[in-house]
């Protein structure tokens, strides 16, 4: 037997045999909550992990060692989250405390560490997201049986001051539409002020989610290192139906009619449910980093900010 489990209190205790880094074996802990069977899967894991040579040394890891094995584990987040906590690992933890060992980490060490953050110009909001990675990663080393406690518990990050979102008036909506009057934003953005929706939403919108007055939001466009890819809404509540006001429905009518004579023009065919309702001229998803750029460009200053979407552009 290489592990074992037993009873402890509300939860389980895992004791298992893991190669050191002299190549000697020696014997790890873990505390799982829940119930016989958590704790089995999670012995299996944490041998598995052994097994692949990903499981950390806990008398010799460092803070740096131990993120970057983490983050190469199954931790089923989204392509574009885990680029970004590798980027805040990368970036703002492993310059500051990634030499420092796992078990030696302090909460003195967490406070300055937050402010030599803020000292690099860095804000609240950001700083609070290393905070958050830091703290995951530490958990899942407690839970693992490296760490006795979180010591990114103790002290919180900046806090974050909110700022009023600023949304258009009547008249700004009106003027903003005028202006794009014959660009290729002008129907997306339509959409959005008529909806509300989110940018990768709306590239993710396809000529079925429409029905009448009505249309479903199914899917969102997210964009990554590797490229775009299709993902479904986070939550239930992304999945939803909008009511479309006429004006809305009389721009999408025009802009379904006018994809219909470039794709006939291309010899692509007709309009089919699937087919995306903002695409390339290919009929290819657009970059919703793209939208964005593209609307900085051609938009001023007043207009850069269409809440609660934010920073819509075009595909020219």
């Amino acid at each position: 037997m290489r592990g074992n489990i037993t009873r402890r209190g509300k939860g389980w205790q895992i004791k298992f045999d893991a190669p050191a880094l002299d190549g000697k074996r020696q014997q790890r802990y873990a505390t799982v909550r829940g119930t016989y069977k958590d704790a089995q899967k999670e012995l299996t894991k944490l041998l598995n992990s052994a097994d692949e040579g990903t499981l950390c040394d806990p008398s010799s890891a460092t803070i740096a060692d131990y993120l970057r094995i983490w983050l190469s584990g199954p931790l089923g987040l989204s392509p574009k989250t885990l680029e970004r906590y590798r980027e805040l690992g990368e970036r703002q933890i492993i310059p500051h405390l990634g030499a420092t060992k796992l078990q030696k980490l302090k909460p003195e060490y967490v406070q300055q560490w937050h402010g030599a953050l803020i000292g690099q110009g860095l804000s609240a909001r950001t700083v609070g997201h290393a905070h958050r990675l830091l703290r995951l990663m530490l958990q899942c080393a407690m839970k693992n049986g490296m760490l006795a406690r979180n010591v990114a518990t103790i002290h919180a990050p900046p806090k974050v001051e909110e700022r009023e979102i600023e949304i258009l008036t009547a008249d700004q909506i009106v003027e903003t539409m005028a202006k794009l009057e014959g660009h290729a934003l002008y129907p997306i953005a339509a959409l959005a002020i008529a909806t509300g929706m989110r940018r990768g939403e709306l590239l993710g919108l396809q000529w079925g989610d429409v029905d009448g007055a009505t249309i479903r939001v199914e899917r969102s466009v997210e964009e990554t290192k590797a490229g775009l890819r299709v993902k479904p809404p986070k939550t239930k509540r992304g999945r939803r139906n909008i009511a479309l006001p006429p004006d809305a429905i009389a721009i999408l009518r025009a802009h379904k009619v006018k994809t219909l004579e470039l794709r006939l023009a291309l010899g692509m065919g007709n309009i089919t449910p699937e087919t995306w309702i903002f695409s390339s001229i290919e009929g290819e998803l657009l970059s919703p980093d793209n939208l964005s750029r593209d609307w900085r460009r051609i938009g001023t200053a007043r207009f850069s900010c269409l809440a609660p979407y934010q920073c819509l552009g075009a595909h020219q």
